[in-house]
């Protein structure tokens, strides 16, 4: 899990139009703008810019390095995108999420003992989408080879001198990593050691991920050799690992230690190209991944706060946090009963979730005075002009998951709310813009034979029992709901910020709060993302192990928030508790189409960088 750790230097009053200190400076370029998640990854992006690739060319070196370096993620993880194309001005969403593997079904992990699918192991993997979703947005929309994009991942792979984050978190969890023979390899060089973690500094290598990256070139190059196109050249790369040998070792490491994926769930798989999601709020159209993901709470969240006089409230006051916590309680619950994969039957009701009438609907249910500790999911059902066939579900869902609400938030908790991947922000002179938040195979990760490929832990995020969310039981060749959600967002045609953020189930509330931060309260970019937020804990936890039940009123809040506030909310029931760091690390970039130039922002919370030209 990603560390908060940067210090906090001074605290801030925040108000409308005024410019705050920033701990970090905004990031400015002309040419192009490059953000991610460590700063060697950012470099990475850099790399590739100056050579002439365009935005997605660098946001894929960005993201083959952060997965090279663990951030969080790695290659056997999945890929959530959203690409401008400056050419048709059209927003592309990118689904590269890999899906439940032959014999995962709620039926043998109920046999188990268990109510969700692990946290851990071989048993919590979906099959790798990342490699697939990089080969596709390269072949589709990049410039350059793969070989060109995927050089400085590999010159990491070759050794890199391991950051402290990266390499304590190896240490915290190396029982865990223990447990897997081809991750205690990898992870633990100094084993019978009092540290068996790297430390930090040391030159990290590892070259069993640097020879499966070098098959994927070598299915490249041998396929330009035969007279390929640059795309078929990439595609061949990618049916390399999803086909060839890369993929035989891949099944037998993972059945070696109890998994279940195929080669025929390899094969099967592809990544897919998608129409995302968007709202129109007070002009600015807001772009999300589809009900695969929960990005769509936060466009339904936009639809309800546009009825709302926001400004009025004043940033931070405790009628704007309470307005901010009950809407978001009312698209968490809508978020975990009806959101699921629209591949497979049933068919979720987007259309209804999405309608402004719905939202305004919602919004009548808003309790002003009070924590409403007993928000369920809403009926988008009439606003599509249907009946809800799972009536009967809702009314359980309420008694199952509000009459005894989970109490307390221990630390294992908090993990996995926060639970971290990174994220990718790019854009380019020429109008290409990519918002990427990958995730997938963090540490401590079981890798799968001598891959040196890290497999997913995504399967956690399915339920086993209907009753909690009969769009999201688990089932072979389906893909789970995950958390992660890039955001875009045109204004007059145009792009005008793309932004995303590590966190779990706090992506979508970090956001959500970063954008009415710009939008509503005038803050620049960087201010926006180092700006105080709240979160509830008022959701079904999307990871961990087996309670993962809501608890109402529970609100994080920023250590700073003056005691007059602190008592409204303790009047309107709410349970506080505190922190210096309350989100996880948002970057972001926003578009000055005045001056022709581009202003970047990554927040103070962690090692996230950015650079710009």
């Amino acid at each position: 899990m990603r560390k908060f750790f940067a210090p906090l230097l001074f605290a801030v009053t925040i108000q409308a139009g005024l410019a705050q200190q920033t701990q970090k400076p905004v990031l400015h370029g002309k040419n192009w703008m490059a953000i991610t998640g460590k700063p060697l990854a950012a470099t990475a992006g850099a790399m590739i810019f100056q050579k002439g690739g365009n935005a997605v060319d660098a946001s894929c070196a960005m993201l083959a390095a952060t997965c090279t370096m663990w951030d969080v993620l790695s290659w056997g993880g999945e890929t959530q995108a959203l690409i401008y194309n400056p050419k048709t001005r059209k927003v592309i969403g990118i689904n590269a999420l890999g899906v439940a593997p032959t014999g995962a079904t709620a039926e043998f992990f109920k046999s188990k003992g268990m109510n969700y699918p692990p946290e851990y192991g071989p048993l919590a993997a979906v099959t790798p989408g990342t490699p697939g979703g990089l080969c596709l947005m390269l072949a589709e929309y990049g410039t350059m080879s793969l070989k060109e994009v995927l050089a400085p991942a590999m010159q990491l792979a070759e050794g890199y001198p391991i950051e402290t984050q990266t390499a304590n978190s190896i240490e915290r969890t190396k029982e865990r990593i223990k447990e897997w023979p081809y991750s205690k390899t990898v992870f633990l060089p100094h084993l019978g050691e009092p540290r068996e973690a790297p430390e930090a500094g040391e030159i990290f290598k590892q070259p069993d991920l640097l020879q499966t990256l070098r098959k994927m070139i070598e299915a490249e190059q041998q396929a330009l050799k035969k007279g390929k196109s640059r795309k078929e050249a990439i595609y061949a790369a990618q049916d390399r690992f999803y086909k060839g040998d890369i993929a035989q070792e891949f099944v037998r490491g993972c059945k070696e230690q109890g998994g279940l994926i195929t080669l025929e769930d390899l094969a099967r798989w592809k990544p897919v190209q998608e129409e995302p999601l968007k709202v129109n709020y007070k002009g600015i159209e807001v772009y999300k991944l589809s009900q695969w993901t929960q990005g769509p709470m936060m466009l339904q969240a936009l639809n309800i706060l546009e009825n709302v006089d926001l400004k009025s409230m004043g940033f931070n006051s405790a009628k704007y946090m309470h307005t901010l916590y009950q809407v978001m309680n009312m698209t968490f619950a809508d978020r975990d009963f009806y959101y699921g994969d629209p591949y497979l039957a049933p068919e979720e009701p987007i259309k209804g979730l999405l309608s402004k009438e719905y939202a305004k609907e919602r919004l009548k249910s808003l309790n002003w005075e009070k924590n409403d500790a007993k928000v369920t999911p809403g009926d988008p059902y009439p606003f599509e002009g249907k009946t809800n066939p799972y009536q009967d579900y809702l009314r359980q869902w309420s008694h199952a998951s509000l009459d005894k609400p989970s109490t307390g938030l221990t630390q294992e908790y908090l993990d996995q709310v926060w639970l971290g991947t990174t994220s990718v922000e790019a854009a380019d002179k020429d109008g290409w813009v990519v918002s990427i938040v990958p995730s997938g195979g963090w540490i401590p990760s079981c890798i799968a034979g001598r891959t040196g490929i890290g497999m997913s832990q995504r399967m956690q995020s399915f339920v086993t029992d209907p009753k909690l969310n009969p769009f999201n039981v688990v089932e072979p060749g389906k893909r789970p709901r995950v958390t992660l959600t890039p955001t875009m967002a045109l204004k007059d045609g145009k792009p005008y910020l793309s932004f995303g953020v590590q966190g779990g189930d706090t992506q979508d509330q970090n956001l959500l709060q970063f954008f009415l931060n710009v939008v509503e309260f005038g803050m620049n970019v960087q201010e926006a993302t180092e700006a105080f937020n709240i979160n509830t804990y008022q959701f079904y936890l999307s990871l961990g192990g087996e309670d993962r039940k809501p608890k109402p009123g529970n609100i994080l809040l920023h250590e700073s928030t003056p005691p007059y506030v602190r008592k409204e909310l303790v009047q309107m029931g709410y349970k506080l508790s505190f922190d210096d760091r309350t989100s996880g690390p948002i970057n972001a970039i926003y578009f000055d189409w005045k001056h022709g130039s581009f202003w970047g922002g990554s927040s103070n919370h962690g090692e996230d960088y950015g650079i710009g030209w």
